[in-house]
């Protein structure tokens, strides 16, 4: 797979599929899932109220993926996973590569050839940058999928500067 890094808005990437740092309730939110939620419409949220009445009552399970339509955005697909929040105290590293492992197995039963991931959990969830980037490219690396493209699409310059530090070493999640 072919692992590449972008400085931008995740809203305005042409790819089969966006992945969206999502809140447990899918009802978005501020930053990553409220951009998505605000540049896609009010086709995704309906899609996601129909989720939380159907299989996700209590909410999507951090670590966990489901798809949506991408409404109104380039992408074909939103791909919501829940990342964990940082804990000093706690290693929720698994929970976070859970979520880069099942938004790539959502993606190939959607048929999904490339696909855009912003730094999960690496914003108001307060995951220190330099290790999101680690696990998140190690586990895209690791991760066996039919994607042939994936994309970092990094907002400022510290999370261009750690994937770009991550991308080039050969290191595992």
């Amino acid at each position: 797979m072919k692992i590449t890094l972008v400085r931008g808005d995740i809203t305005e990437e042409k790819v089969d599929a966006i992945v969206n740092a999502a809140n447990s309730s899918l009802l978005g939110g501020s930053g990553v899932d409220g951009a998505i939620h605000r540049r896609g419409g009010p086709e995704i949220l309906d899609e996601c109220r129909r989720l939380r009445a159907s299989h996700y009552g209590g909410g999507l399970p951090t670590g966990q993926a489901v798809a949506t339509a991408a409404g109104r955005l380039p992408a074909r697909w939103v791909i919501h996973t829940v990342g964990p929040v940082y804990s000093a105290t706690e290693d929720r590293s698994d929970q976070l590569v859970s979520c880069y492992r099942e938004s790539l197995r959502v993606a190939d039963e959607l048929g999904v050839g490339s696909i855009a991931f912003p730094a999960l959990s690496a914003g108001i969830y307060g995951w220190p940058l330099d290790d999101a980037a680690r696990i998140a490219v190690g586990t895209v690396r690791a991760t066996s999928t039919l994607v042939a493209e994936a994309r970092f699409v990094l907002f400022g310059d510290d999370a261009y500067a750690a994937f770009e530090e991550a991308a080039a070493s050969p290191s595992r999640p």
